[in-house]
C-alpha cells in the first residue's frame, strides 16, 4: 500500500475512532492538562481523574437524555461478560428457577442465550433463525411469559447485520434489557423504554476493556447472592463505578468521543449522517446481482452491513484490491463469511463513498 493512500477502517471492533479524538489523546498523552501524569497513570481516586469520569458520565447522560432515575455505570468484561453479569442481578427476585425472554435474531444474541441458561430457565418467545436471521420476527408473533424476570433483545446484531427499526413492548412488569453495543450512539433512543441498555465500547464509544450499562434504579436490588461484589449493579452503583479499579483510559477515551459527539451536533446529527451512509452503501450493493445482501431491507444495519459476492471465488482478489486502496477489515466474521463494512459513528461520508467507488469498479460497472 503507498504511504499516501488514505485509510479507511471498516472493521467491526475494536473500531475507527475519530481521528480529532486520536489526535487530542496523542497531545495530552505524557501531560494531561499540566498535571504531569498521563490519564494511564492517574489513581482512580484522584481528582484528575474524578474530574474526567465525571465528565464523562455527565456528557453520555446528556447524549442519550438518561433519566434522572437511571444509573450509569462504567464496567469491565465486554458484552460477552454482561451476559452473565445481567442474570446474576436480575434474577433473584423471581422465584427459582427463574425464566427470561429472549428474541433470537443472530449470533450475538444466540451468545447471550447460551450464557443466561447457566443462570435461568430460557424461553425463546421468537426467533429468526430459520429464515437465516435476515430480519426480526413481528411482535404479534413473539411468545413472552408473564412472570419472566425480563425480556432480552440485541437491537443491532453486529455479525449479521439486521437492526430493530421498532421499540419493542414487553408484558406488564417485565423489563427489557436491550444489548446495544453495536449502534449505541448511533441513532436516537427512547431510555425510558428499557430497563437496562449495555454497550462494549470498542465499536461506537471507545477503545476496548470498558462496557456502559445504563440500569434503572429499581433494578439494582434483584440480584443473586451468588453475584460477585465487583459485578453487583448496587454496588457498583453506591461506588461511583470505582469499587474496583476501572478501566481508566478507555473511560477517558470514551469521555473524549462522548465530547466529540456533542460538537458534531449530538446523536440527532449523527444518526442524520448514518442514514446517509447507510443509504450510499446499500444502494451501491443493490444496484445489480453481483453483490448481495441478504437481510431484509426494512431490517438493515446502518451500522454493519454484510454483504456477499455473487461469485465467492472472487472474495480474495476483492480483499486485497479493497487493501490497496487503503479500504482496511473488509472480511466478513468467520461464521458467516463473505464480507463486511462497519459504518460507524468515526467513520466518515467520505470512507463510505471510496468504497462506494471502488464495489462499482470491482463489478466492472
Amino acid at each position: 500500500m503507498a504511504q499516501d493512500t488514505q485509510v479507511f477502517n471498516f472493521s467491526a471492533g475494536p473500531a475507527v475512532l475519530p481521528k480529532e479524538v486520536l489526535q487530542q489523546a496523542a497531545s495530552e498523552m505524557l501531560d494531561w492538562h499540566g498535571s504531569g501524569m498521563s490519564v494511564m497513570e492517574m489513581s482512580h481516586r484522584g481528582p484528575e481523574f474524578i474530574s474526567i469520569y465525571r465528565q464523562a458520565e455527565s456528557d453520555l447522560r446528556e447524549l442519550l437524555a438518561v433519566p434522572p432515575n437511571y444509573k450509569i455505570l462504567f464496567m469491565q468484561g465486554g458484552g460477552l461478560a454482561q451476559n452473565a453479569i445481567i442474570p446474576l442481578n436480575m434474577v433473584g427476585c423471581c422465584p427459582q428457577p427463574a425464566t427470561i425472554d429472549f428474541v433470537h435474531t443472530g449470533s450475538w444474541s444466540g451468545k447471550s442465550i447460551k450464557e443466561a441458561k447457566r443462570y435461568a430457565h430460557v424461553n425463546i418467545a421468537a426467533s429468526s433463525e430459520a429464515d437465516g436471521f435476515t430480519g426480526v420476527p413481528p411482535q404479534d408473533t413473539w411468545n413472552l411469559t408473564s412472570h419472566a424476570a425480563y425480556l432480552h433483545i440485541c437491537t443491532n446484531e453486529t455479525i449479521d447485520g439486521v437492526e430493530y427499526n421498532f421499540v419493542p413492548e414487553s408484558l406488564p412488569k417485565v423489563p427489557i434489557v436491550a444489548d446495544m453495543s453495536s449502534h449505541i450512539l448511533s441513532r436516537q433512543i427512547d431510555v425510558s423504554k428499557y430497563g437496562v441498555i449495555f454497550a462494549g465500547a470498542q465499536k461506537n464509544i471507545g477503545p476496548a476493556g470498558l462496557t456502559l450499562v445504563i440500569v434503572r434504579d429499581d433494578l439494582l436490588d434483584d440480584a443473586l447472592p451468588i453475584c460477585p461484589s465487583a459485578f453487583h449493579w448496587r454496588t457498583v452503583a453506591e461506588h461511583d463505578s470505582m469499587f474496583n479499579t476501572p478501566p481508566t483510559y478507555a473511560i477517558y477515551i470514551a469521555g473524549l468521543v462522548f465530547a466529540h459527539l456533542k460538537r458534531q451536533g449530538g446523536v440527532a446529527a449523527m444518526e442524520q449522517r448514518n442514514i446517509e451512509k447507510a443509504r450510499l452503501l446499500y444502494e451501491a450493493l443493490d444496484a445489480d446481482d453481483f453483490y448481495q445482501n441478504r437481510v431484509a431491507p426494512a431490517y438493515r444495519s446502518r451500522m454493519n452491513v454484510p454483504f456477499f459476492l455473487r461469485d465467492e471465488s472472487l472474495n480474495d482478489k476483492f480483499l486485497a484490491g479493497a487493501k490497496a486502496r487503503g479500504l482496511l477489515q473488509l472480511k466478513g466474521h468467520k461464521s458467516v463469511g463473505g464480507m463486511r463494512a462497519s459504518i460507524y459513528n468515526a467513520m466518515p461520508l467520505e470512507g463510505v463513498q471510496a468504497l462506494v467507488d471502488y464495489l462499482n469498479e470491482f463489478a466492472g460497472r
